[in-house]
């Protein structure tokens, strides 16, 4: 999962391209979004479609504590749901 990427769209243009009907006002341009950040995501329900914040990163369902998933940031997607911890179902979601 490790990786980074820059964000540094304007908010109306990624509205615009993504046809999303809510987002805020304004996203702040991100020149290093890494694992553990807050990272934006467009989200469809009801057909409709919507800019949402979520946590970078991989928590396993057992985690008392989410920061566990600051240690998984290098979780490699052929083999998550093979090898412990990563085998254990996860509040996370593939984007």
């Amino acid at each position: 999962m490790c990786g980074r990427y820059t964000l540094r769209t304007p908010v109306d243009v990624l509205a615009e391209g993504f046809e999303i009907e809510d987002y805020p006002s304004s996203l702040p341009p991100n020149y290093n979004v890494a694992p553990t950040q807050e990272v934006a995501a467009v989200v469809e329900k009801d057909e409709k479609r919507k800019l949402e914040m979520f946590h970078w990163g991989l928590i396993p369902s057992w985690a008392k504590d989410p920061a566990i998933g600051n240690k998984m940031i290098n979780a490699r997607a052929e083999t998550v749901a093979e090898k412990p911890p990563s085998a254990v179902p996860s509040r996370s979601v593939g984007v």
